[in-house]
């Protein structure tokens, strides 16, 4: 596949799952914002990405999520530089962190993993709606698998349960995901919603967790478990609404293929109401 004069951002991508998409997609000709925090991290992966050779261009953009004002600066430079984008891939992602707090007072699963992303896609929109065949990838988690959304428990207050936050993090990816398709359709408009999960795969998101408990599990490599992310923004059968992932037991490992979305993920009264109380919160001007 030639991906040469399209345009990718990829959230996260000097390590991991991201690193593996964005280097994918520089190796296909793309030209691939590496959007993360850490300038020198991102300058050492994109050294890293041109060893491996590629014929795309590869672009360090300074984005913290944890920050709104500094995903509008990010978005704003963006929007000063393209005419297109093809690609909006979300996902950078933190897991069972010490407790904390963003920039804007969000626990910090939650303002990362999805707060963050939904005011850059917000950011972005008009960009990906004036590039035909646009994408955006939002990555989720086998996590979000009997997770709820607490409405009162957005800004850490109640006592810290790692798990419970981070799973309510991905479930609120994936109801992002469904709930922007769902709107894209019903408003007539091009751009496709999918969501992406890597099953269990190593990578630095594992940093937190018990040492044995993760000798316990059969991971994947960080390029094995990209490739459901890259089937959602490549393959010319993925559809918007869909949510891939591997297709081994449980969805832990194996190829890309459909995943199961689980049934808190398709209250769509509960996704239209966490998406408007997140546009409310974020000031974000989605159209709809």
């Amino acid at each position: 596949m030639n991906l040469s004069g399209k345009i990718a951002i990829v959230t996260g991508s000097n390590t991991g799952i991201g690193y593996e998409t964005a280097l994918d997609l520089y190796q296909k000709g793309a030209k691939v914002y590496l959007a993360c925090r850490n300038e020198e991290k991102a300058l050492d992966a994109i050294e890293r990405m041109k060893t491996q050779g590629g014929t795309g261009e590869l672009v360090y953009g300074h984005l913290d999520l944890a920050s709104l004002s500094s995903v509008k600066a990010f978005s704003d430079q963006v929007l000063e530089k393209e005419t297109r984008l093809d690609l909006l891939v979300n996902n950078a992602g933190i897991m069972i962190p010490p407790p904390s707090k963003t920039e804007d007072g969000f626990e910090i699963q939650f303002g990362v993993n999805f707060i963050g992303h939904f005011a850059l896609t917000g950011h972005l929109f008009n960009l990906l709606e004036a590039t035909k065949g646009s994408r955006v990838v939002t990555l989720s988690s086998i996590a979000h698998r009997g997770s709820a959304i607490d409405f009162d428990n957005f800004h850490l207050e109640k006592e810290y349960n790692h798990w419970r936050e981070y799973g309510q993090s991905k479930l609120a990816d994936i109801m992002f995901a469904l709930e922007l398709d769902k709107r894209l359709r019903s408003n007539g408009y091009q751009i496709m919603s999918l969501a992406a999960h890597p099953g269990f795969s190593e990578t630095d998101l594992q940093k937190y967790m018990d040492e044995d408990m993760l000798a316990s599990l059969e991971l994947m490599t960080a390029k094995e478990g990209a490739q459901p992310t890259l089937a959602a923004c490549l393959r010319e059968d993925a559809k918007g609404g869909q949510y891939w992932g591997p297709d081994g037991p449980n969805e832990q490992k194996g190829k890309p293929a459909l995943a199961k979305i689980d049934a808190a993920a398709l209250d769509e009264n509960l996704n239209a109401k966490l998406w408007d109380w997140a546009k409310e919160t974020t000031g974000v001007n989605f159209p709809f």
